[in-house]
């Protein structure tokens, strides 16, 4: 009889360790990565004087978007759907900021 556990015994450990040190190293990188987003969102929210809510985020990031789509739509020509979605996204804008 062939005494094998040793051996592979070695090689899970060695696959272990290796998974380990893998799944160590993706959770530092995404709390650092975590860390720097949050930091940002609560830098941005700080200068524009809301909280640093999701809700806030969202009405700012929606806010935004029918503005550009309202600049975008002024350089195509179309006047009336740019002057409404300007007007529209600086509503949304001014609500969050007030």
């Amino acid at each position: 009889m062939i005494h094998t556990n040793g051996f592979f015994e070695g090689v899970g450990e060695t696959i272990g360790e290796a998974i380990s040190a893998l799944v160590t190293g993706l959770l530092s990188l995404s709390e650092g990565s975590l860390g720097a987003f949050e930091d940002f969102i609560r830098g941005l929210a700080g200068s524009l004087g809301i909280s640093p809510s999701f809700f806030s985020i969202l009405v700012l990031v929606i806010g935004l978007w029918v503005l550009w789509r309202g600049i975008s739509a002024l350089l195509r020509g179309a006047l009336l759907g740019a002057i409404v979605r300007i007007v529209l996204g600086l509503m949304i804008l001014s609500w969050l900021l007030t």
